[in-house]
């Protein structure tokens, strides 16, 4: 595998450049759109907020947007770098776990006994719990055998779970039409239409997976060699795939909590960034984390500009991307 950045200083400077291309993308983020606006009116909406519509527009949508895309991009890149990891399956990404569907069939349940009154706030919440009570029935299940855990019997759990939510939401969705109208918006993944009070909800969430991810990193590379030679080198597997579940839980849940199922960016970037940086996940991990949010922050600028004046949800984007790019690793005879 050809490695792009193989010194130590080549990486930090690709982490610079990252960082100013991630700023660059949520500035414009933050300017674009179906109303543009120039640099002197978003720091007058910063610094001296007035109450205009332009400001308004500024702080209560563009900015929650740009925030909340590059928070979710870059959990959901490293909860996937994450899942190929523990499966070994270098297609993986966080719905393997069915995390998606079980948080929008929790969704869909709420919305269909509680209608108006669960609000988005609320929302967030019924769909983090459903996330995590999916993941955990998922681990469960792969662990049942003689043989116990193994990385085939999670990606199959994952399978089954995943289409029995998406088929139980199906029928919920069908039966009750208020389901139907309230719930569409979730299904495609979206960042648009969040307020930065929703990411507090689940920022608490985030920032344990993100700590879980980075004390981690080092582990991974040991449990890239598999589990008998984990094992040999005194690694405890099982712990350290406990937390690692924990982690994707807590970052791939959070992030279909308050932006929906926003597909194939945690099977794109991961490959990417191996690309750019190889296996080392002490260096994968945060390249990982980075790319992902210039990603989804750059496809939701991309997406209000398809069907001018309507706006594509972001989830569509990436799964414009996301498709070919799956086609492409798929046929390949080795995986980078």
């Amino acid at each position: 595998m050809n490695i792009l950045l193989q010194h130590r200083h080549a990486k930090m400077y690709g982490l610079l450049a990252g960082t100013l291309l991630l700023l660059l993308c949520m500035l414009a983020s933050m300017l674009f759109g179906l109303q543009q606006f120039r640099l002197e009116t978003l720091w007058q909406a910063w610094t001296r907020f007035d109450g205009s519509v332009e400001h308004l527009i500024i702080m209560d949508t563009r900015v929650p947007r740009a925030f909340i895309g590059a928070i979710v991009g870059g959990s959901l890149a490293m909860a996937g770098a994450m899942m190929q990891v523990l499966t070994k399956n270098p297609l993986a990404s966080p719905s393997i776990l069915g995390i998606n569907a079980g948080a929008v069939l929790f969704l869909v349940i709420g919305i269909s006994l509680l209608g108006s009154q669960l609000t988005l706030s609320a929302m967030i919440w019924v769909a983090l719990i459903g996330a995590s009570i999916t993941a955990a029935v998922v681990f469960l299940l792969s662990s049942q055998g003689a043989e116990g855990y193994t990385p085939i019997k999670l990606t199959l759990a994952g399978a089954a779970i995943a289409a029995f939510g998406s088929s139980v939401t199906s029928g919920i969705m069908l039966i009750d039409k208020q389901s139907l109208d309230q719930a569409m918006f979730w299904l495609v993944g979206s960042v648009a239409g969040r307020e930065l009070d929703h990411l507090y909800v689940v920022l608490p969430y985030l920032l344990l997976g993100w700590l879980l991810t980075f004390a981690l990193s080092g582990k991974f590379n040991i449990m890239a060699l598999g589990d008998d030679v984990s094992r040999g080198l005194g690694q405890r597997v099982w712990l350290v795939r406990l937390l690692s579940g924990l982690a994707v839980v807590m970052l791939a849940g959070s992030s279909v909590a308050i932006a929906g199922p926003i597909a194939f960016v945690g099977l794109i970037v991961p490959h990417l960034c191996r690309y750019l940086v190889g296996n080392d996940h002490r260096w994968l991990l945060p390249y990982c984390g980075l790319t992902g949010a210039i990603l989804l922050v750059a496809a939701d600028v991309g997406s209000r500009f398809l069907l001018m004046p309507k706006e594509v949800p972001v989830g569509v984007m990436t799964a414009f991307l996301g498709v070919p790019f799956l086609i492409y690793i798929a046929r390949r005879r080795t995986y980078v």
